[in-house]
């Protein structure tokens, strides 16, 4: 039987966090777990929530910062100008967000490689245009999800 993309998190985290010498404690591991399973960005107050009474409020913001600071989450803003955390680009691959401005949801969404690639074309010129190389991108698309316009 395959693993599970939490699985898989949580063996692949596990081996880098061990390469930096940072502990892959209980509460690192189910938050690991808990954002391999949703497979997008979640608000610290959904993995509380999603976590019951398994990881204190105040072990989830340390955990959350340490797993920040070890490059294992990324973290991004929504529309509502609330902190979103999700498993980093070289564990969940190259995507990109749609950003409800109504509700705060933000959904992942991958792109076509013809599509991918005018997107990185584009952002090359513009770097370029302005003395910089560039060496990524992330795209969050704003606008208001089908829920929402349907309310």
């Amino acid at each position: 039987m395959a693993d599970s993309p939490a699985d898989r998190a949580e063996q692949a985290v596990g081996r880098l966090l061990r390469s930096r010498g940072v502990r892959f404690t209980a509460a690192r591991r189910l938050v690991v777990r808990a954002l391999a399973e949703v497979g997008g960005p979640m608000a610290a107050a959904d993995l509380y929530q999603g976590l019951g009474d398994e990881v204190p409020l105040s072990s989830l913001y340390r955990t959350l910062a340490v797993l920040e600071e070890s490059r294992v989450l990324a973290k991004q803003h929504d529309g509502l100008g609330v902190a979103r955390y999700e498993l980093a680009e070289w564990f969940a691959g190259h995507h990109h967000h749609l950003v409800c401005d109504s509700c705060g949801e933000v959904r992942d969404v991958a792109v076509s490689p013809d599509i991918e690639h005018t997107i990185t074309h584009l952002v090359e010129r513009i770097a370029s245009g302005a003395g910089y190389r560039a060496t990524g991108h992330r795209i969050d698309i704003e606008g208001t999800c089908r829920a929402c316009r349907e309310r």
